[in-house]
Formats: structure tokens, sequence, C-alpha cells
């Protein structure tokens, strides 16, 4: 048997692109024009906490599936690979309503819901090879 999830490892790999395209380019694009705005200190400063607590979790999920794609004995600790995949699906839905409701193409969706279906899928293959 495999020692590894390859279902996990891509989702790692690109939760860690999805981390650095928000840390930087997020940055660039959003954030940095945001702090020279109008917008009260207050309010950026919260906005700006909130941004990278987003980075965060992209970074500490990234980490999580990957050490349980290498780690046979983790793998079959799978509660929270399944609450981070539903949650990035549901962070895909977030954006998508976005969109729609707005009529503005919010396309970070393109990148969550596929790391939450590849997290899914490899929870299949744990099953499979239990």
């Amino acid at each position: 048997m495999k020692t590894k999830n390859t279902y996990w490892i891509i989702a790692g790999i690109l939760n860690l692109f999805t981390t650095f395209l928000h840390l930087i380019g997020g940055q660039v694009d959003l954030i940095n024009p945001l702090l020279k705005s109008d917008i009260e200190t207050q309010v950026q400063t919260e906005i700006l906490g909130v941004w990278h607590m987003v980075t965060i979790i992209l970074f500490a999920s990234s980490i999580i599936f990957l050490k349980r794609a290498f780690n046979k004995k983790e793998a079959y600790n799978v509660e929270l690979i399944r609450f981070i995949s539903f949650l990035y699906i549901a962070f895909s839905f977030a954006f998508i309503f976005s969109s729609i409701i707005l009529s503005s193409l919010a396309p970070q969706w393109i990148l969550l819901f596929p790391i939450g279906v590849l997290g899914i899928i490899g929870l299949k293959k744990i099953k499979k090879n239990a």
C-alpha cells in the first residue's frame, strides 16, 4: 500500500500557490489601494487583520494537507481534512454567490473549489485502502 495520498499532495501544493497569490497579489491589488483610501484607520486595521487571518488559514491548511498526505499514520485521522475540504467548498460558494449577486467575477472560487474537491477525493482513497 502506498504511504502517500496524491490528491492531498496536489491540494496542498495548490493551496500553497493560493496562499502566496493571496499574500502577494492580493496585498498589492486589493489591500494596498484600500490602505491608501479615505476609509477610517480603524476599519483599515480590521480589514488588514482579517486579510492576514485568511493568509494564516490558507498556509496552515496547506501544511495539514501535505503533512497528512505523506504520513500514513496521520492519514487515517481524517476529520480535520474533511472539515477543511468542506470549508473550502463553502468558501468557494461564498465567492460564486457574491459574483452572481454583484454581477462581478470574484475568481477566488476557481482555486478554492478544487482544493476542497481534491481533499474529499483523497478521503475516498483512504477509505478504499483501509
